[in-house]
């Protein structure tokens, strides 16, 4: 009796002066006392009704029933009323506003990269061509595609044009067997004017549009003339002799430079793209790199770097196209392996077994892909991935040793000829996603002033 009077008292005192004291400081700044935490969070008509109406239904059991129950606990999911917390400690949080909408996060995932659909390399050759009489000579460079899109090949003493853009094949000369056979052929930038080095140490320069030749370049060598590279109007001629000499085309004296240091034939001639250096490879197993300041200096040596490290001729050589330092190098029957070098500091990078004769090596102009040819035993076509120098493909058809292979202006198609008198096209390299012009020569014509030559 006395619990009870107390706490029927406590209660109407208690709830009255908390709602006008509420009322009272309703406008004060801080709306706090010492019993109820956080005023303007609470919800006092909801407190009052838990703490007066729903004990109703406990002290009057006999008003109650299953229908009222189900009705009064329908009514308080409606308006909210199953709450079991009275008094409110903390104001509710905020409504989160996404500062990216939810669609778009759906749509991304950090983790997908994206990659490029991979490229179909097909196995066989897109056209073969007969290729009758073609010396088999690992030493020779008788294959070349110009920036005209007209590929050369020396067949023994004839020297034949294949237009590639129509298909159409036409022969250029044929050489006399006291001078034959033909030994190099190499284009001009320009892509109209071509040498071909002969057995008998001279080099003819051709006009191909005008069918004519234009001169003979003579007294450099003194056997045949295996190999050229053209650095603008600078014909580099490498031969038997183990010389290798620049002759500027434009002039009557044609001889301006001549590099000594390979005792044996000069089989592989490659300028870089920056047309500062050189690389030359020999049957001597040597591969030098040339240096036009240094070579032209007073130093007591000519090459910027004399590199030992292949066991067998070195013919193939590559520069790489998106590094201008990086030179890739094969060897011969007796080494098989591919090198990559740094030419500044003539440090060997990686050194690849391939199983075979290295015969040919080409750079993918659009993607980070070296291609090299081999002999014995499988005579094939290899595509490796650069760095990590995994083979993507193998590309076979030839039935002898791929002496020689020449790649499109466009940098897709390579043509590939060997000693099984084929000549082989491929699309290897497959179409650039966004064709990049050609960088255009800054002398165009190197031939400009050869006509007052007698």
């Amino acid at each position: 009796m006395d619990a009870g009077s107390v706490g029927s008292s406590y209660k109407s005192s208690s709830r009255c002066p908390l709602q006008e004291q509420f009322l009272q400081r309703k406008n004060n700044r801080e709306n706090l006392d010492r019993f109820i935490p956080n005023r303007a969070a609470m919800d006092f008509d909801y407190a009052h009704y838990m703490l007066t109406e729903a004990r109703k239904g406990k002290e009057n059991p006999a008003v109650s029933s299953p229908s009222r129950d189900a009705y009064r606990k329908k009514l308080a999911e409606t308006f909210n009323m199953n709450r079991t917390r009275i008094l409110a400690f903390k104001n509710k949080p905020p409504t989160t506003i996404d500062p990216i909408p939810q669609e778009l996060l759906s749509s991304y995932n950090p983790q997908t990269k994206i990659t490029k659909p991979r490229r179909h390399i097909r196995q066989s050759c897109e056209r073969t061509l007969d290729a009758p009489d073609i010396v088999d000579d690992f030493y020779l460079n008788l294959l070349d595609w110009g920036s005209s899109n007209v590929l050369a090949i020396a067949l023994e003493n004839t020297v034949y044009l294949w237009d590639a853009s129509n298909g159409s094949t036409s022969e250029l000369v044929t050489i006399d067997d006291e001078s034959g056979p033909v030994t190099s052929v190499s284009w001009a930038p320009d892509g109209r004017h071509i040498a071909i080095g002969l057995n008998n140490s001279h080099v003819q320069l051709w006009d191909s549009t005008a069918n004519k030749q234009l001169r003979a370049l003579r007294g450099g060598h003194r056997q045949r003339v295996g190999s050229l590279a053209w650095n603008n109007h600078i014909l580099t001629t490498g031969g038997m002799d183990g010389k290798i000499i620049n002759n500027d085309v434009r002039v009557r004296s044609h001889i301006v430079e001549t590099y000594r240091g390979h005792q044996q034939e000069v089989c592989g001639l490659k300028w870089s793209a920056s047309g500062q250096q050189l690389a030359s490879g020999g049957n001597d197993n040597l591969l030098y790199i040339w240096d036009r300041s240094v070579a032209s200096s007073n130093a007591p040596t000519q090459w910027l770097q004399r590199l030992e490290e292949h066991s067998a001729a070195v013919k193939a050589l590559a520069w790489c196209p998106f590094q201008g330092n990086l030179l890739a190098s094969g060897g011969g029957g007796g080494d098989h392996s591919i090198k990559f070098w740094n030419t500044h500091t003539g440090a060997c990078l990686n050194s690849v077994n391939t199983g075979s004769q290295v015969c040919a090596l080409l750079w993918n102009k659009n993607e980070r892909e070296l291609l090299s040819s081999h002999g014995f035993s499988q005579n094939q076509l290899i595509l490796w991935k650069y760095p990590s120098m995994v083979k993507m493909a193998e590309l076979t058809g030839h039935t002898s040793r791929v002496l020689y292979m020449a790649q499109s202006p466009d940098g897709c198609a390579v043509a590939s000829a060997a000693g099984d008198e084929t000549l082989r096209f491929w699309n290897v390299f497959g179409t650039p996603e966004v064709a990049k012009p050609a960088p255009k020569a800054t002398n165009p014509e190197p031939f400009a002033n050869v006509n007052r030559i007698r």
